[in-house]
């Protein structure tokens, strides 16, 4: 299904986004050495529950996962790169880590995420590989317009990722939104322009360069049935905002109230 969004509700979607990229926001400001991955999903609970908003991810059970995910946010960390389950583990200084978050609020769900390294031990290599994530969805948002097609857009996003030297994995890209949190279209990570659905005003879409240092292979946790890897043990980075197709273009909603115009 894709849905077009009245403007009432591409209104409501920017509060919902704007709600996504505040919790964000503090959660990345909360996370140091020492920071437990549970502590990061009780507070993205409470901001959640006190918001008056619902989680996306506590009963999602889709065919790639092992029963429902239960958790309020993804925490990923090094070699993990998508639906990193919360566990009991503490920070360490250098770990990369992930914060992946969807919710929905009156109706209107938003999806983001954000990869930084903890402390002060992060390599050049882990802070290249995040930059490249947010160039190419920078690349991707700034295609994004009315006529674009979706091949466009996973164009501009797989030239950052190549020329980065960056093998993208396939399997899992962007999608559309909306009332649900995942729908049609798919978006991935590399394609060719001037293929697939024609993008209008009202479209929502979850947009999310990901990548592994060293591979696009995935592996499944075998211990929560959920956390993909990367098959070499590298590490990885991923970034994510969710977008509205306006008659000017792509107007980001996931962004934090400090970044926000």
């Amino acid at each position: 299904m894709i849905e077009i969004l009245s403007t009432s509700e591409v209104d409501q979607a920017r509060r919902t986004g704007r709600l996504v990229g505040d919790i964000l926001d503090t959660l990345r400001g909360r996370a140091r050495v020492g920071t437990n991955l549970l502590d990061i999903n009780q507070w993205a609970k409470d901001m959640i529950l006190s918001a008056g908003a619902e989680s996306c991810y506590v009963d999602y059970a889709p065919a790639f996962g092992q029963g429902p995910f239960g958790h309020y946010i993804c925490t990923a960390v090094n070699d993990g790169v998508l639906h990193g389950m919360p566990r009991d583990y503490r920070l360490a200084d250098g770990d990369l880590l992930t914060l992946d978050l969807a919710v929905k609020l009156r109706g209107i769900a938003a999806d983001a995420a954000i990869s930084f390294v903890v402390g002060q031990a992060g390599s050049p290599e882990d802070q290249r590989m995040i930059d490249t994530t947010e160039r190419a969805l920078a690349a991707g948002i700034a295609t994004a317009k009315p006529g674009a097609r979706i091949g466009d857009l996973s164009h501009a996003i797989g030239a950052v990722l190549t020329a980065a030297g960056y093998a993208i994995n396939m399997e899992f890209g962007g999608h559309g939104i909306g009332t649900t949190m995942h729908q049609d279209p798919h978006v991935p990570n590399n394609g060719r322009p001037g293929r697939g659905y024609k993008l209008q005003p009202g479209l929502m879409l979850a947009l999310e360069p990901w990548v592994m240092a060293d591979t696009n292979q995935l592996i499944t946790d075998p211990d929560d049935g959920w956390t993909l890897r990367s098959e070499t043990g590298c590490r990885t980075a991923h970034t994510e905002h969710t977008i509205a197709i306006t008659d000017d273009g792509a107007e980001i909603l996931t962004l934090p109230s400090r970044q926000s115009g």
